[in-house]
């Protein structure tokens, strides 16, 4: 297992160095979660525990406060060149998407909003193909049009390791460092490495949240997201170790917790990563 772990880190370390010597003007989301705080923690690895370029929170004011109190404590401790621009409203977004999948739609406007103001073209994100299907159709370096959209169907093949770091004219790239990861192996690493995360992801009895009656039940977040589209699930794991073993024998997905308006559109997230969702 230390080896598997160590080659994943390897290949992340080697992605985020290359695009770095690629010379593009890099960005690199940070939410405060599990998979965004393992990116800090490898880009400091990477780079002689400093990170080099900005990191990004679209903010929507929807956070949770332990998210925004992490952000805080956390950005001093690593010392980030944080940006944290407000996502434009609810009304900005497209009036079809199902209501919990507009939420999601604003940082989608705040990632581009961003990236037109301070130039990017290159977009660090901690997204991994086990995590949904249309994140499974991904590129360790995906090419996006200068409205940030994906064409699924037009991304070069990786053969052998090999990555296109040239934008199209007008548009932008987005690197994967934690594509090939699974859930258990970001859990495994930040054991390994002592990275802290948010104490939500970590069991605790719920009486109540978000207008929901829990009547004190066990409970914990496997994916943090906005207020209103984020739950916790039934879980009794209060620590790292027993997260692990709990991943080892669950079958439920890791989004369960955030429902994107699956209940509503079955095609809502793939529509949301077309138009360039993270």
């Amino acid at each position: 297992m230390q080896d598997h772990l160590s080659r994943l880190e390897a290949q992340a370390i080697v992605i985020l160095r290359e695009a770095k010597a690629h010379g593009l003007k890099l960005v690199m989301l940070w939410s405060c979660g599990k998979d965004s705080n393992v990116m800090v923690h490898l880009a400091r690895k990477a780079f002689l525990g400093v990170v080099p370029f900005p990191v990004l929170h679209c903010d929507t004011g929807l956070e949770f406060d332990e998210v925004y109190a992490f952000q805080k404590r956390y950005q001093k401790q690593w010392h980030l060149q944080l940006l944290a621009p407000i996502c434009p409203p609810l009304s900005a977004t497209d009036p079809s998407l199902p209501a919990a999948a507009r939420v999601a739609a604003r940082k989608t406007l705040g990632l581009a909003q961003a990236v037109k103001e301070h130039g990017f073209n290159a977009v660090i994100a901690g997204i991994r193909r086990d995590e949904e299907a249309t994140r499974a159709k991904e590129r360790q370096v995906s090419l996006r049009g200068h409205d940030g959209s994906w064409q699924v169907k037009e991304q070069p093949p990786e053969f052998w390791g090999h990555h296109n770091w040239k934008p199209q004219d007008g548009g932008s790239l987005r690197i994967h460092p934690l594509l090939g990861w699974t859930e258990i192996d970001i859990w495994r690493y930040i054991k390994q490495e002592s990275i802290p995360v948010p104490e939500l992801y970590f069991a605790r009895p719920y009486h109540q949240f978000e207008g929901r009656d829990f009547a004190g039940q066990s409970m914990r977040f496997r994916s943090l997201g906005e207020r209103g589209i984020t739950w916790p699930v039934p879980s009794s794991a209060a620590n790292i170790a027993e997260v692990i073993s709990e991943l080892a024998q669950t079958r439920k997905a890791e989004r369960a917790g955030r429902p994107m308006g699956s209940d509503e559109d079955e095609t809502a997230f793939e529509r949301l990563r077309e138009q360039g969702y993270m």
